[in-house]
């Protein structure tokens, strides 16, 4: 199987060198964990590769997000000039129109619109963070549940690329995603979290699956380095 770097350091020696392309993968964790920057971390790699990459914010509006980039040590500009990063907003008054849509129209036009993006910039990597707010105008439980099934799948048939989703956990919960549906599809689950330790609290990444790749569901501590992103301490194992 071919694999796609992460390119976070401790990481892809974990989880036996990387994802399979064209597999899905879930970020999950509570607020403030570094689910974005695990994602932007994973996307960065692969330009330094030559590797386009296509980052859908959902829920940030693009100045802020390349500003705070900046900030941390990452000038997304040219690589943005250069055609190996694409970053792509909804628009304002997309969550609006399709409100009252059927769940097939919806989940359409997010995939098209995705795919034209990927193709705008022969992405190989794609990232949907967070996946929440994607999910319109649904009540029921099953009924989301199906249009997260449904999205997921036809960017993995339709698209093609190696994906990460974010997906955010509610405080204090147990779960692994927001609808209970993105781990059963996902080829890889990391939960992200903080963990008091002593006199401390430490950033931990859970390995909660790796389907195809010898990964122990292990627990590991992990640092936020400026301008370098997230480090796993291969040495510092939890659980």
């Amino acid at each position: 199987m071919e694999l796609a770097e992460t390119g976070i350091e401790g990481l892809d020696e974990i989880i036996g060198g990387g994802f399979i392309r064209g597999r899905t993968y879930l970020v999950a964790g509570e607020t403030g964990t570094g689910k974005t920057l695990f994602a932007l971390n994973y996307l960065l790699h692969g330009a330094s590769k030559g590797e386009g990459g296509v980052y859908l914010l959902v829920d940030e509006e693009y100045d802020s997000f390349v500003e705070g980039a900046r900030l941390f040590g990452w000038d997304l500009k040219p690589l943005i000039e250069r055609g190996l990063l694409y970053v792509v907003t909804m628009l304002p008054d997309f969550f609006e129109r399709m409100r009252s849509k059927p769940v097939e129209t919806v989940v359409g036009s997010i995939v098209e619109d995705l795919r034209e993006a990927v193709e705008r910039v022969g992405a190989s990597r794609l990232v949907i963070d967070p996946i929440a707010p994607l999910v319109v105008g649904e009540e029921s439980v099953v009924k989301m549940r199906d249009y997260v099934r449904s999205l997921l799948i036809n960017i993995e048939k339709k698209i093609g690329t190696t994906t990460l989703i974010t997906s955010e956990i509610p405080t204090g919960s147990n779960q692994l995603s927001r609808f209970g549906v993105e781990e059963f599809l996902a080829a890889g689950i990391f939960v992200l979290g903080l963990r008091y330790a002593g006199s401390r609290y430490v950033r931990t990444i859970w390995v909660r699956k790796m389907r195809w790749r010898p990964a122990e569901p292990a627990i590991y501590e992990f640092e936020i380095k400026p301008g370098k992103g997230i480090v796993v301490r291969k040495d510092r194992r939890i659980a």
